[in-house]
């Protein structure tokens, strides 16, 4: 059956080869589609209209699932359907999936590029998740894997971006990398203030990707806003904050830290001192609002040290009013020798290699930053935390990574994985619920230029040493 979207017409504006592919892709044709990807980039043509690459197309012609699974559940292996046969649509054969994933397949094969915006705003992987075509979607999320650690080994990540709102439209479209050659990184914002947080903008379900972020008229009413800057560790550093009860923004009203995230750390620092008794030694990169090094505090540690960057943070602790000013500095216990409780005033790139020089072990340590991308998380628990660990401690960060969408937060899930292994550490991760955060420009959002987390869950990691 020749779908009538893709249907070859010279009146439609759409060149013949484009309408071809797509239509070979729909009808899951792989003797059809094969010779047309010869040509480099054929893989990831898309129609002008719809914004459809031959992913999405062969993708969308699946149609829903037979059985389609809760939009909010975040593990696609939990939530598969329990069968992927064929589709009940009305008035339409089965579709058969086998087919379907041969097609796929051959199209990362071809270069096809797993993270490519259609006219929604959705990617293959995004739509497939919300026609509950887990099968589909996890061929994606591979797929992306692929190509972030191909880029690993080729020298470097590209910044990846996902969902854009209306604001960030304006900072330009996504660039995607084929499939075998790479995809764009998330810039890593974590929950601390010292240089980088992986909160990007994320996507709630998938039903409200078009409402949510669809590019609305200007109304001649209003002023022009002004671009949406991206956010780097330099100019972080050299942004002026606004402190306030509930978030601490940077000079973009970008939020650095915010009050929501309290659940989170407070369920960090449990599962990174299990036992909570007192007597650990404690490292924590990124201060921010000082909402973990409280609860770190609490605990009654042996040896407590902070990095951090940001001149306005360090301003603000070196304050009298500080409760982790100098009178926190001195009250280290006598057994936790000398600097037992510290504030390490500067970058972690040039903290960390001192403390290693100094023989500084620790039985937790934490990571949270803010405008740095993933290659600065790596290079710490590669390079840093295997000297500065405990044997027997254990690690963790604030996993914001891809955060702007669902696929894009579950293939950084598996390269941290992988990249951890690497390592020498295995990853535990723990599901937290989120809760309901408010709409755009609501609650806790007011404020704040961009929301940089609207996933239901959280993925806390912890990762420790093998055997």
């Amino acid at each position: 059956m020749e779908d009538p979207a893709f249907a070859p017409d010279p009146s439609s504006g759409i060149d013949l080869t484009t309408q071809s592919i797509l239509l070979a892709a729909s009808q899951h044709d792989l003797k059809a589609l094969k010779p047309l990807l010869r040509v480099p980039g054929n893989a990831s043509v898309q129609d002008p209209e719809t914004g459809y690459t031959p992913l999405h197309a062969a993708i969308a012609a699946c149609g829903p699932a037979p059985s389609i699974p809760t939009q909010n559940e975040h593990s696609s292996t939990e939530q598969a359907p329990e069968k992927e046969g064929g589709n009940a649509r009305e008035g339409e054969e089965e579709v058969d999936i086998e087919k379907a994933k041969k097609v796929i397949e051959e199209l990362f094969f071809s270069g096809a590029i797993w993270n490519d915006l259609d006219a929604n705003n959705e990617t293959p992987g995004c739509m497939a998740y919300r026609l509950g075509r887990m099968e589909l979607y996890e061929m994606c999320v591979n797929a992306g894997v692929r190509a972030e650690l191909l880029l690993g080994l080729m020298g470097g990540y590209e910044e990846l971006e996902g969902e854009a709102s209306d604001e960030e439209m304006e900072k330009g479209e996504e660039v995607g990398i084929g499939a075998e050659a790479g995809n764009e990184e998330a810039e890593q914002k974590t929950n601390g203030t010292t240089e980088s947080k992986e909160h990007e903008l994320a996507v709630g379900p998938a039903e409200e990707i078009v409402l949510s972020h669809q590019i609305q008229p200007e109304t001649p009413q209003e002023p022009p806003q002004p671009p949406k800057q991206d956010v780097n560790s330099a100019d972080y550093l050299a942004s002026t904050l606004t402190f306030t009860d509930s978030a601490l923004l940077d000079s973009d009203s970008n939020g650095v830290m915010m009050a929501w995230e309290t659940s989170i750390m407070r369920r960090t620092v449990d599962l990174l001192l299990a036992s909570l008794t007192p007597g650990s030694r404690i490292l924590n990169i990124g201060f921010g609002m000082g909402i973990i090094d409280r609860m770190f505090r609490d605990t009654k540690p042996a040896r407590h040290h902070i990095i951090e960057a940001h001149p306005a943070v360090l301003q603000k602790l070196s304050e009298p009013s500080s409760d982790f000013g100098k009178t926190w500095e001195d009250s280290g216990p006598a057994e936790g020798g000398e600097g037992a409780y510290k504030i390490h005033a500067g970058k972690w790139q040039d903290i960390c290699p001192l403390l290693l020089q100094a023989g500084e072990v620790y039985d937790a340590i934490y990571f949270d930053t803010f405008g740095e991308d993933y290659s600065q998380l790596k290079l710490f628990f590669t390079e840093f935390v295997p000297g500065l660990l405990d044997g027997e401690g254990s690690f963790g960060f604030f996993n914001g990574l891809g955060a702007d969408r669902r696929v894009c937060y579950d293939v950084y899930c598996k390269v941290v994985e992988m990249d951890a292994l690497e390592a020498g550490m295995d990853v535990e991760w723990e599901d937290v619920e989120v809760g309901e955060l408010g709409g755009e420009g609501e609650g806790e959002w007011k404020g704040v230029r961009r929301r940089y987390w609207v996933l239901e869950k959280y993925r806390l990691p912890i990762c420790r040493f093998l055997g």
